[in-house]
């Protein structure tokens, strides 16, 4: 278990990377820091692994705290966003460099080596220099590496970002499965949602080097706290849509240009403190059905693009003033193959929302 406590990373010239994070990895989870540049995940990182000192704050493994150790006190492996292999070593070599450090015999750690390239399919590469690798093959040794002196901790710094599209996928299965099968508490920074999604238990969202939201990839997803988490989790992104919360407490809606939104249930509840308020509603493209006939509860749409995404077909258009994405399963979207925009106005029922208050930001779904 890693436990992170009143973190604050501050640099010259009065900088704040981070401030004040609390955090805690359980044992034997795959935790991802997620975030634009500068938000302060690679920061983190750097202060678990001890490559950089906190100005406030502690790290705990387990119960022990490591703020003041050296990396190599640490038992953590660690795979660096360029690889860092040694261009004049043989692959043998740059996966047992971590041993050689600790004093291991050559025999000994090359057979580690060897036993540890087996893992990742790559034993068949030992004799060759990086010079000869691809870039996933690359990646595998400095996965191996990391690996060889069987850490307790496995940190990654955008290990993915300089591989194409479907290496990525086959990289990220890789490392879940080491993960898995390892039983490593380990963490990994990255500015790819869908990475994320795909290869951590928990997620943690930073912006400005404050975490905005802690959580399971669906929760994060479904109900997230804040409009800066909606609109980074997702792709396409969620949709926004500008209402105000009208009516009385005991029949709440939301009122938009041409649309009125009746709410029930605990969502009514919630929004019915926020009376009169500015809201956003916020929808994904693909938790919206689609109408050719207007009916109470829907909102008009003047469509404008259709664009076929082979396995779904996506609808744009304005609602008000709003840019609004609707995805369509291939069989839900035969009718708007041909659509063209003079044919007027879609109209939509919006299956799953969530509303933010204009002014904070805040998800009044998640207040309470």
């Amino acid at each position: 278990m890693i436990r992170i406590e009143g973190l604050r990373k501050e640099f010259d010239k009065g900088t704040v990377a981070l401030e004040k994070l609390d955090l805690t990895f359980e044992e034997a989870t795959f935790v991802a820091l997620l975030g634009p540049s500068g938000c302060g995940k690679t920061t983190t990182l750097n202060c678990v692994a001890g490559l950089l000192e906190p100005t406030e704050g502690k790290i705990f493994f387990d119960d022990r705290d490591v703020t003041g150790l050296a990396p190599k006190d640490r038992n953590i492996g660690m795979v660096f966003q360029s690889y860092a292999l040694y261009p004049h070593m043989k692959v043998i070599d740059n996966i047992a460099f971590p041993l050689k450090q600790k004093g291991v015999d050559k025999e000994a750690r090359h057979q580690k080596a060897r036993e540890t390239a087996k893992k990742l399919q790559i034993e068949h590469l030992l004799e060759r220099r990086p010079a000869q690798l691809s870039g996933g093959q690359q990646q595998r040794v400095a996965m191996a590496r990391a690996l060889v002196k069987e850490p307790k901790i496995l940190l990654l710094d955008e290990p993915m970002s300089n591989l194409d599209a479907r290496l990525k996928i086959e990289i990220r299965d890789e490392i879940k499965r080491i993960q898995q099968d390892l039983g490593l508490t380990s963490i990994i920074v990255t500015h790819d949602q869908e990475e994320a999604m795909a290869i951590a238990d928990k997620i943690a969202i930073l912006d400005n080097g404050r975490i905005q939201q802690f959580d399971t990839p669906e929760v994060l997803y479904h109900y997230p706290i804040n409009l800066f988490v909606a609109n980074f989790m997702g792709n396409p992104p969620m949709n926004f849509i500008d209402a105000r919360v009208e009516g009385d407490a005991a029949a709440p809606c939301l009122a938009g240009k041409a649309f009125r939104l009746p709410l029930a249930g605990e969502l009514a509840a919630k929004a019915a403190g926020s009376m009169g308020r500015a809201v956003k509603i916020g929808v994904r493209p693909h938790q919206i059905a689609v109408h050719d006939q207007a009916a109470p509860g829907r909102v008009p749409m003047g469509l404008q693009i259709v664009e076929n995404l082979g396995k779904e077909l996506m609808l744009s258009g304005l609602v008000g003033e709003n840019f609004v994405r609707v995805t369509l399963a291939e069989a839900d979207a035969e009718r708007y193959r041909t659509i063209r925009q003079e044919e007027g106005a879609v109209h939509l029922e919006l299956l799953h929302l969530n509303i933010f208050d204009a002014e904070t930001g805040l998800n009044l779904a998640m207040e309470g």
